[in-house]
């Protein structure tokens, strides 16, 4: 044992030389000298280096997409998922604006559909359920029941009180502020595709919001002249056409009954100093005197 340790030991400390010639003339260039344990750990001490730094150069840079693999960790995961849901948020807003520049097109237009016409010609107006001949709906009540019904009916021996009727929903409970005070010069008609009721009133007289809501639309139309948009809640639109003047700007808040602009005579589709009025609810124009007394 003590023989093979001198041996080795004797090896490896055995001093050996690297010379660099030249290839013709064979001159030594260079002459390296050393032990062999030195080129040993030497070599080694390389290898590891170049590894060290070739496991950095991946981990650092995009070549670990290819030599790793998946290198996204759970946060960058979390968050490059975050970032693709932002992104598809901010696709359809977009696609929503349109949609509803497109709306908001067609009501000034008065582009309306024909099923959406019909619909309006007939269907009513009112959200009220509409009565029975006999004043009551056929339920199927049994004979006890009727009785009951003729006893209470006849007032004897009780005293109840009148049926106040059905709740009001929808744009029925709405209490609208009247735009403007005058004379209706042309009445709301769907089979004349008149969407609006035209009040006959001085010039420059103060237009007013029927209910709160913000002013989507103040601009001109060549036919229409000045306009005015307010949306309200519930899919609650009011139009104000012909304007003199605009003294609200888009994006304004204005409460019910709060002056919006001035009547006047503007725009190609006018006779005189009018107000055009149009209700539109859920997409589709309401005849406003079923709601408003102008």
């Amino acid at each position: 044992m003590a023989k093979q340790k001198n041996k080795l030991s004797k090896i490896l400390n055995a001093r050996y030389k690297v010379v660099v010639l030249h290839e013709d003339t064979f001159e030594e260039k260079a002459a390296f000298r050393g032990k062999l344990w030195y080129w040993i750990s030497g070599t080694l001490s390389a290898i590891i280096v170049l590894v060290v730094l070739t496991i950095v150069l991946i981990r650092s840079t995009s070549l670990r997409e290819y030599v790793i693999g998946n290198s996204l960790s759970g946060y960058e995961r979390t968050a490059l998922l975050e970032t693709y849901a932002r992104i598809d948020s901010m696709e359809q807003v977009p696609r929503a604006q349109e949609q509803y520049l497109n709306n908001i097109k067609q009501v000034i237009s008065g582009d309306v559909g024909e099923t959406a016409a019909e619909a309006q010609e007939e269907r009513p107006l009112n959200d009220a359920a509409t009565p029975t001949a006999s004043g009551t709906a056929d339920l199927g009540l049994s004979e006890d029941e009727l009785a009951l019904r003729e006893l209470v009916e006849s007032g004897a021996p009780y005293d109840l009180a009148e049926n106040p009727g059905p709740t009001r929903t929808g744009i029925a409970s709405y209490t609208f502020y009247s735009p403007i005070k005058g004379i209706i010069s042309s009445s709301f008609s769907a089979q004349e595709q008149h969407y609006a009721v035209d009040i006959a009133v001085k010039q420059n007289e103060p237009v007013r919001s029927t209910l709160s809501g913000h002013v989507v639309f103040a601009s001109y139309t060549p036919e229409t002249g000045n306009v005015v948009i307010v949306q309200h809640g519930n899919n609650l639109l009011s139009l104000y056409k012909h304007c003199a003047s605009i003294i609200k700007k888009v994006g304004s808040f204005v409460r019910g009954g709060e002056v919006v602009a001035f009547a006047g005579n503007t725009g190609s589709l006018t006779t005189g100093p009018h107000l055009h009025f149009e209700l539109w609810y859920n997409g589709n124009p309401v005849d406003p005197t079923d709601y408003i007394a102008f």
